[in-house]
């Protein structure tokens, strides 16, 4: 019985790794008509994410099991799950008609897959070594994912530049965890967080730390890979504009997010009472990522490589959390994490409509798109629109939950916080700006006049992102409560599961 219960409690990661497994005997037996491997891939996914959905914001459902000391399952590792599975839809939708002249599809979905089953361990994980194995998994099968195409040169260069600054972040990482078991004496991440407690830590752990400074600057300098913010950012733009778009999504979408679980738990977690040793840098590389991602993305004129200075970008409003430490900042990374993963997704399935069509991904080929394809080019106005923060599209609620939690914190804590969300809201304007400027190419410059037609997947996974980004601008309450109790639970002020 005792195993049962573990196996319920695993239950996400074990129908993902199945599903996986599968794929590539469905692609020996499905030779014809590979689009069918993309709906098999669909049912674990659509399946775990209607179960998240109906426990974290029905209530209709809750998971049960034994519980297991390097696995924790609450409300916020139930949305990130979400995340990581919804983005993980919108990527299997739009890859059929993207790779129907590659090989190798069967192993194509399985590695998202299984790419999705060491987001969802990081984003349970309890303990630095479940934290860190659920990395490597989820990094592995995106080195793979990235370099898929492998006639093309720039798809192999992508993988390789991915795979060596992986493999360096992973060994700071991994530094960094040793320092602190050896501070600590322990790996579960709560209970480091005690054994590291200030005054009431024992003397020699107060001596050490030095150490755990140290320790601290490589989980920056590692983390700061995985998240791609400044100055571990410059292999984004290449991987991204060198990996299968829809790849490039799901690295922008929700790898990323899966590295703010890890720094969320970590830092505010682990090394919360050295906080007043690292929210000075962490601000600094907040802002300082904001505007670098926003700087360089304005003489970006391809659109892939104008994304993932975007995505830089929106990596440090995010981080904009972690200096402010509260519940309420919590909350607004959490939803800002959410409308981003649908912005970003949808507009990297733009792009891969428009490679699909053989059309091209620079600048210059959506001249004229609103003529071309009306719906591809009303699509990415909505995404780029949110991303800036225009109202009443996702992106101004997030940012304004997340803005506004630094101008809270400021009234009762460090005075300088409030500059993080003056930061923040200048640099929105400025994103306007590269924004406002691949609307102008789709509706007033000339371009063909011939009509682009949109594979029916991509049509719908870009309708998801798109739906999704217009409803929660609108009606964001039911995604702010539960972004609330999930930030609650985090950090300690309301019970778990």
């Amino acid at each position: 019985m005792a195993v049962v219960d573990y196996l319920e409690t695993l239950l996400p990661q074990l129908v993902l790794i199945a599903f996986a497994l599968l794929m590539p005997a469905m692609d020996y037996l499905f030779k014809k008509d590979k689009r069918v491997l993309s709906w098999i891939a669909l049912v674990p996914l659509v399946s775990l994410a209607c179960a998240m959905v109906s426990w974290l914001f029905m209530g209709v459902w809750k998971p049960s099991g034994a519980p297991i000391d390097v696995i924790s399952v609450d409300q916020f590792s139930g949305l990130f799950t979400l995340v990581f599975l919804a983005v993980g839809i919108v990527v299997v939708l739009g890859s059929p008609e993207f790779i129907r002249a590659d090989k190798n599809h069967g192993e194509y979905y399985s590695l998202i897959l299984l790419a999705m089953v060491g987001m969802t361990v990081v984003a349970e994980a309890s303990d630095l070594i479940a934290l860190f194995v659920g990395l490597e998994i989820a990094g592995i099968s995106s080195f793979a994912l990235s370099g898929f195409r492998k006639s093309e040169k720039r798809s192999s260069e992508a993988a390789t530049k991915y795979f060596i600054v992986g493999g360096f972040s992973s060994a700071l990482t991994l530094f960094a965890i040793s320092i602190l078991y050896g501070i600590g004496g322990t790996t579960n991440i709560q209970a480091l967080g005690s054994a590291l407690g200030g005054a009431s830590a024992p003397a020699w752990v107060q001596d050490s730390q030095s150490m755990v400074l140290l320790a601290v600057v490589l989980l920056f300098a590692g983390f700061g890979f995985k998240i791609a913010i400044v100055p571990f950012h410059m292999w984004a733009p290449d991987v991204y504009e060198g990996a299968p778009t829809p790849i490039s999504g799901m690295l922008a979408a929700a790898s990323k997010k899966m590295g703010f679980a890890a720094v969320f738990k970590v830092f505010l977690i682990g090394l919360l009472a050295s906080k007043m040793q690292w929210e000075g840098a962490a601000a600094i590389l907040a802002v300082l990522t904001m505007t670098v991602g926003n700087l360089v993305a304005v003489s970006q004129t391809n659109i892939k490589r104008m994304l993932a200075y975007s995505s830089i970008a929106q990596a440090g409003y995010i981080l904009i959390a972690l200096p402010v430490g509260t519940q309420y900042a919590v909350e607004g990374g959490l939803f800002h994490i959410i409308t981003h993963a649908f912005m970003k997704s949808g507009a990297f399935m733009v792009v891969a409509a428009m490679g699909a069509a053989a059309v091209g991904e620079r600048l210059d080929d959506f001249k004229g798109l609103g003529r071309r394809a009306p719906w591809l080019a009303f699509a990415m106005t909505l995404f780029l629109l949110s991303l800036a923060g225009i109202p009443p599209l996702a992106g101004f609620a997030s940012k304004f939950v997340l803005f506004s939690s630094a101008v809270y914190a400021s009234e009762a804590g460090p005075q300088w916080l409030v500059w993080l969300a003056i930061a923040g809201v200048l640099n929105s304007a400025l994103s306007l700006y590269y924004y406002a400027r691949v609307i102008k190419y789709m509706y007033m410059e000339k371009g063909p006049a011939d009509k682009i037609a949109i594979p029916p997947m991509l049509k719908i996974a870009i309708a998801f992102a798109a739906v999704m980004v217009v409803l929660i601008g609108i009606y964001p309450d039911p995604v702010i409560r539960v972004c609330e109790h999930a930030a609650a639970i985090f950090t300690g002020l309301a019970p778990g599961v």
